[in-house]
């Protein structure tokens, strides 16, 4: 039977529309992207592996979360260089200790792979830009915070890990937010080093010996906050302000019992969503190099920083923000 006209030029058409639909957006087998970080058990880490899970998914590409449990630059760096090994499509990563991976990030370059750093940045290195919070921005805000707890006066204890740039960052911020408060003084600074017990321990110590010298807890990461709050509760101290990072279910419930008085809330979820993302455009369509200082240059396809934003959460807006993310994980903690 003859077709007319008209009808090749329909099947035409259609097979052109299909092939254009379909042009520079399929996926193969072949994609697979990985995430690497330290601490994977901590809620944090477990919420922005649900985003990266969650755009794996959507584009149907093989994902992988890798690093250790705990606190472990080392063991962080040896989960990168063995992802490595395995030649994945691109590569998301925060930087535990940005030292240690400067290399690894420089081979994944060498052979073809972007890395963009996602949470912890490694501006030394040659990943490709970096997702995450405005660090600096952040420690602004609780230090004003921070201020308006302490009515203008008192002196402050800092837990961090100052090996980690964007604690260094967030403390930076505190201290710019503080100089317009001379009697508010940070005169003590802890390296927690990644352990909850030593911020214990400390708050302990300061309890016994320093109660009247320090008026007041800065956390500059998720794990020192709740540890804090557990030691005040049990020494049945109600006069220390603590200002808190993030929001595991342990810091919200401290907030709610009034002993954190707030926190600084990131989007993990959003840095890895994001970011694999971003990863999958890059390998659809290359930049002409992936070495090369794109930061400098006015017309570079990529940005040189992502901000997903922060947000002080206390008790005025607590209900709020739980709601918003039992909508997203489905009540999953």
């Amino acid at each position: 039977m003859r077709r007319s006209l008209q009808q090749n030029l329909l099947i035409c058409l259609s097979a052109l529309l299909i092939a254009s639909l379909g042009c520079g957006t399929a996926h193969d087998e072949k994609e697979k992207y990985v995430l690497v970080s330290d601490n994977l058990q901590i809620p944090y880490w477990q919420a922005a592996a649900a985003g990266f899970s969650q755009a794996a998914n959507q584009l149907k590409v093989r994902n992988d979360i890798v690093g250790p449990d705990t606190f472990d630059p080392k063991a962080e760096q040896q989960a990168f260089a063995k992802a490595l090994q395995e030649k994945p499509t691109g590569i998301l990563v925060s930087a535990a200790d940005p030292g240690l991976l400067k290399d690894d990030i420089a081979q994944a370059i060498a052979a073809g792979i972007p890395v963009i750093t996602i949470d912890s940045d490694a501006p030394a290195s040659k990943r490709l830009f970096f997702i995450g919070t405005n660090n600096y921005e952040a420690g602004k805000i609780g230090g004003e915070r921070l201020a308006k707890e302490l009515k203008g006066k008192g002196n402050v204890a800092v837990f961090t890990m100052p090996e980690q740039a964007n604690l260094a960052d967030r403390l930076r911020g505190y201290r710019d937010a503080l100089e317009a408060h001379s009697q508010i003084k940070i005169t003590q600074t802890i390296d927690i080093k990644g352990d909850p017990r030593i911020a214990f321990d400390t708050a302990t110590q300061i309890l016994g010996k320093d109660r009247d010298k320090i008026q007041a807890f800065v956390c500059l990461e998720a794990l020192a906050g709740k540890e804090v709050a557990t030691v005040l509760s049990n020494n049945s101290v109600k006069d220390k302000v603590v200002i808190a990072m993030d929001t595991d279910p342990d810091t919200l419930e401290w907030i709610q019992k009034g002993v954190i008085a707030a926190t600084i809330a990131q989007k993990p979820y959003t840095m890895s969503f994001v970011g694999l993302r971003m990863l999958d455009d890059l390998y659809h369509h290359k930049p002409s190099s992936l070495d090369t200082d794109w930061s400098k240059d006015s017309f570079a396809p990529i940005p040189a920083f992502v901000d997903t934003g922060s947000d002080l959460i206390d008790k005025s807006n607590l209900e709020a923000f739980q709601q918003a993310k039992k909508s997203v994980t489905g009540g999953k903690k």
